[in-house]
C-alpha cells in the first residue's frame, strides 16, 4: 500500500444519516421531523415517543455515530488518506443542510456520501438522496456554489460489514447454554418496510417479488450462515424475518416479525434463537427496543433462550471497508479500473442509482442518481 492514498477528485466525506433525540424534550420535536407532512397530531406523537422516554429520551444513534467518525478519522489518518470526514442528519442536530453549508464554506467542492443504511430501498437510499437534493436547492437559494455531490454504493456485502457480523452471531452462539446451543436457530432481522416499497427496491430490473431490498438481505443472511457454520461446525438453521413495522395496519408489511417468529419458532420445539440485527449498522433505538426490549421479553414469555449478536458498529474492519470503498470510487471517477470486493452471489452493487431506482410514491428531486438535477 502506499504511503499516500488518493482520494482525488474528492474532497470530502459525509456520514449521513438518521438522527435522533439527546434528551426527553428533543423526543416530540424529533419525531415531528421525522413524521413532517404526514399530520400526525402531537399527541399521538407523545404516545411514539414512549420508546425513547424509556431510555430517558435519548436515541443512541448520535454517540455511535461520533464513534463511526472517530473510526473514520483514526482510520484514514492512520494509513494516509488525506480527506476530512464531516457528519450531518436528517431528523436532527447536526442538520445535513448546516453540515452541507459548512462544507462549501470550507471550500470543499467534491463530497462523497456515505449513508448509514446499506441495502437498497426508498427509505435507505433514495429519500437521503432527495434529502441531499433539498439541502442543495436550499444552498442555491442563499448563493452558495454548490459541490458536485456522489454517494458510495451499498456496502451490505462489503467484507468489512460483513465479517464483524460473523463473529457477533458466533459469538451469541458461545454465550447460549451448551446443551441448546447446537440446535440454536438464527433469526436474521432487519427492519419491515411496505410490500410495494420492497417490490420496487432496487434499480427497475431487479423490481419484483421483495426486489433488490429481501434479496440482498437473503444474501447476506446466507454468506454469514455459511461462514458460521465453517467456524463452529454446526450447520444452523435460519429466516430472515423483521421489525420496526409502523404505519397504517391496513397496509402490507414484509413479514414475519420477529416476535412471532420467536412465537412459531418455539411452537416447532427449537431451543434457542439467536437475533442477528443485519439490517442495521449500529445498536440505535430500533435495535434497543424492538429487539432488546420487546422480543426479548416475548423470549422471556415463551421460556425461549435468546441471545443478540451485535451491528457493526464503529468496528474498525467496517471504518477500513469504507476506506476501501472511497478509494474504489474515486479510482473509478479518476478512469482507473478497479476491482470492487463484495462477497455472495450479487456482487457490488452499482455506483450511480439509475432512473427508476426505489421510486417514491410522489416524484421529487433527488441528487447523487443519473435522475439528479444537480449533475
Amino acid at each position: 500500500m502506499p504511503d499516500v492514498l488518493d482520494a482525488n477528485p474528492y474532497d470530502a466525506l459525509l456520514l449521513l444519516s438518521f438522527g435522533g433525540p439527546e434528551g426527553p424534550d428533543d423526543v416530540v420535536p424529533f419525531l415531528e421531523n421525522v413524521t413532517r407532512g404526514r399530520g400526525i397530531p402531537k399527541e399521538r406523537l407523545k404516545e411514539v415517543g414512549q420508546h425513547y422516554f424509556l431510555f430517558g429520551g435519548v436515541s443512541p444513534i448520535n454517540d455511535q455515530n461520533r464513534a463511526l467518525l472517530d473510526a473514520l478519522r483514526k482510520d484514514f489518518a492512520e494509513h494516509g488518506l488525506d480527506l476530512p470526514v464531516y457528519w450531518g442528519n436528517r431528523n436532527w442536530a447536526p442538520y445535513l443542510t448546516d453540515t452541507l453549508r459548512e462544507m462549501v464554506r470550507d471550500g470543499r467542492r467534491r463530497i462523497l456520501v456515505l449513508a448509514t443504511s446499506a441495502y437498497a430501498s426508498y427509505s435507505g437510499c433514495r429519500q437521503y438522496r432527495e434529502n441531499l437534493a433539498d439541502a442543495l436547492a436550499a444552498l442555491e437559494a442563499e448563493g452558495l456554489e454548490l459541490p458536485k455531490i456522489d454517494k458510495l454504493r451499498h456496502y451490505f456485502n462489503h467484507p468489512g460489514f460483513v465479517e464483524p457480523m460473523v463473529d457477533g452471531v458466533v459469538r451469541s452462539l458461545a454465550e447460549l447454554p451448551e446443551e441448546v446451543r447446537d440446535g440454536a436457530h438464527i433469526a436474521f432481522s432487519t427492519h419491515s418496510i411496505p410490500t410495494s416499497a420492497a417490490d420496487t427496491s432496487g434499480p427497475v430490473e431487479e423490481h419484483g417479488d421483495g426486489g433488490a431490498y429481501v434479496r440482498q438481505h437473503l444474501d447476506v443472511a446466507q454468506v454469514i450462515a455459511d461462514a458460521v457454520r465453517e467456524r463452529t461446525g454446526v450447520d444452523h438453521p435460519w429466516q430472515l424475518v423483521y421489525q420496526s413495522r409502523s404505519g397504517a395496519p391496513h397496509i402490507p408489511w414484509l413479514e414475519p416479525d420477529i416476535c412471532d417468529h420467536l412465537e412459531e419458532r418455539h411452537a416447532a420445539g427449537v431451543p434457542a434463537v439467536v437475533m442477528a440485527p443485519i439490517g442495521f449498522v449500529s445498536d440505535h433505538m430500533e435495535v434497543l427496543y424492538d429487539l432488546d426490549t420487546e422480543a426479548t421479553a416475548k423470549a422471556e414469555e415463551l421460556g425461549l433462550p435468546v441471545r443478540r449478536s451485535a451491528t457493526v458498529g464503529a468496528d474498525p474492519r467496517f471504518a477500513a471497508a469504507v476506506r476501501d470503498l472511497v478509494l474504489e470510487r474515486s479510482a473509478d471517477e479518476r478512469g482507473q479500473e478497479v476491482a470492487p470486493c463484495a462477497l455472495g452471489a450479487l456482487g457490488a452493487s452499482h455506483d450511480l442509482c439509475p432512473v427508476g431506482c426505489c421510486p417514491a410514491r410522489a416524484p421529487r428531486p433527488a441528487a447523487a442518481g443519473a435522475d439528479s438535477p444537480y449533475a
